[in-house]
């Protein structure tokens, strides 16, 4: 139990059903549709879409999704893979032709199909039980009535406001200035795009005047876009991968998300004994950045669009997981995990919601960096994701840029299973830190046997890009024992990632929330 004596706050617990997400305004329509007799599809949908304009600088109808689905009457779950393809004209001969080594990030070449709608349309007809119209019902109205923004939303938008091109400074900017908490962003173009997918379901997006306007728009950008490109947006079901760690499961969804990573650092961590380091310490810290440097290198050099890669089972095996858990020393940090591991082989928004019959949803939804690419269609205001900017443009690689191919994402719902059951549906946003905030957030609750909420309030680190991130909850001595092993410290300058996540009860049915600090939200029952 907390120190009710300090700040912090309480897990929210419900009997009948919840939502926990990063807007308190996304939470309570979840609620509402709850109790106006929806399931947790219908309010994951009318949640997820409204979180476009609560915090449109982490999502939007121009993004991707990727959503895990358990029915009320199984405990099995369900893939629904959201996430778009590059257009069919993309070309990574010809990118690097032009100069480029990396994928670039605010350009309309980094601009994959949106995906979401499609399968927030799909999930809606497969699952959902009371239909689109009530599913866009509350954002087609905030759209046109606008919404308080909250202090994390503007914190990110100001960050990201410089990024913003074109039309995009004309949608999102405020008299051409990021907006102020308090402050009412308004989007009634996109309440007009709603209202058409409302009517006419994917092809209110994906075809006709819409379809055009993101077209052109991307086009005029020079992008390689068709009408075509878009008609062809197709979502996919397919079962989800796991991994057991001690007696938890761990679900996650299959590539092209980086699911898969998450489960490597799971089994490397299993070679540890993480619960005698303690919490907060230097150890623990210690060896899940080496363990992590090394899952993500393996994610780096074989995640891709699922057609193309042939190395899954490599990457959950358990012989892989031990093989790099012996690479780890500890008491050293090692300088670069490529070279190490060789012998061997952004902005997101999520919710999670259960409804009374125990049916439960883990949906993550995002445009990749922060308003994506930074560009915007012409008319309706639509915010393009750049989750082309997850392609390689080394030759020959499974994930290099192609006409068609989906990107490797760093995007990933999961839910947690015990003893056959689904036991808690979780996520944790953060780009490129998701698989480790997995991985820690059930080492939190397994290792630590932490309430949800507390394993969502701990301190976080994250080791990227030659550096290990210490968030301010880390003492001095933990910072200064952790150089002295050679790592390269800094605090960020944004809390590492957010989380939200249900805990059900296996043996009393109860609903039991928890919602990351780090973020505007809140978990909301009834």
């Amino acid at each position: 139990m907390r120190d009710f004596h300090l700040p912090g706050r309480s897990p929210v617990f419900a009997a009948n059903g919840m939502c926990a997400t990063s807007s308190p305004l996304a939470a309570k329509v979840a609620v509402q549709m709850l109790e106006a007799g929806g399931n947790a599809v219908d309010a994951a949908i009318a949640a997820g879409v409204l979180l476009g304009l609560c915090e449109p600088q982490m999502t939007g109808i121009g993004g991707d999704c990727f959503v895990l689905v358990k029915p009320a009457d199984s405990e099995e779950v369900v893939a629904l893979n959201g996430s778009g393809r590059a257009p069919a004209a993309l070309d990574a001969e010809k990118l690097r032709a032009a100069g480029h080594k990396t994928m670039p990030l605010h350009d309309a070449a980094a601009v994959t199909i949106p995906g979401a709608i499609d399968a927030f349309c799909r999930l809606s007809k497969d699952y959902g039980k009371l239909g689109l119209k009530a599913q866009l019902a509350p954002a087609i109205h905030y759209a046109r009535a606008g919404v308080p923004l909250a202090p994390r939303t503007c914190f990110d938008w100001e960050r990201a406001a410089e990024s913003l091109q074109g039309a995009a400074r004309d949608f999102y900017l405020l008299d051409g200035k990021a907006p102020t908490p308090g402050q009412i962003f308004r989007a009634p173009n996109q309440a007009e795009v709603l209202e058409r997918v409302a009517l006419e379901g994917r092809a209110g997006f994906y075809e006709g005047e819409v379809a055009e306007d993101m077209v052109n728009s991307l086009n005029a950008l020079g992008g390689v876009h068709t009408l075509d490109d878009f008609a062809a947006t197709a979502c996919d079901y397919s079962g989800p991968i796991s991994g057991t760690y001690k007696d938890v499961e761990l679900v996650e969804h299959r590539p092209n998300g980086q699911g898969a990573t998450a489960i490597l650092l799971a089994n490397i961590l299993s070679h540890f004994d993480m619960a005698a380091y303690g919490a907060h310490s230097t150890q623990r810290v210690h060896i899940e950045a080496e363990a992590t440097k090394l899952a993500y290198d393996t994610r780096n050099r074989f995640l891709a669009d699922p057609d193309y890669m042939s190395r899954l089972d490599y990457m959950t095996s358990a012989e892989t997981a031990a093989s790099l858990a012996a690479l780890i020393d500890p008491h050293k940090a090692m300088p670069s995990a490529t070279a190490i591991s060789e012998s061997v082989h952004k902005e997101t928004v999520y919710l999670t919601v259960v409804d009374r019959d125990r049916m439960a949803v883990s949906l993550i939804y995002s445009v990749f960096h922060s308003f994506g690419a930074g560009l915007a269609s012409d008319k309706f205001g639509i915010n393009f994701q750049n989750r082309g900017a997850g392609f390689s443009l080394e030759a020959g690689h499974p994930n290099e840029a192609g006409g068609g191919k989906r990107p490797m994402h760093t995007i990933i719902p999961a839910m947690l299973r015990k003893g056959g059951k689904v036991i808690m549906p979780f996520g944790v946003m953060g780009g490129q830190y998701q698989s480790t905030g997995h991985a820690r957030l059930m080492s939190n609750m397994v290792d630590f046997e932490m309430p949800v909420q507390e394993a969502i309030d701990a301190p976080r680190s994250f080791a990227a890009d030659g550096k290990l991130q210490l968030e301010r909850g880390y003492s001095a001595s933990v910072r200064n024992d952790l150089m002295t092993m050679g790592h390269d410290i800094i605090i960020p300058d944004v809390a590492i990632g957010g989380a939200q996540a249900i805990v059900i009860n296996p043996e009393t049915g109860v609903l039991e929330g928890g919602s990351d600090p780090r973020k505007d939200g809140c978990a909301l029952g009834y």
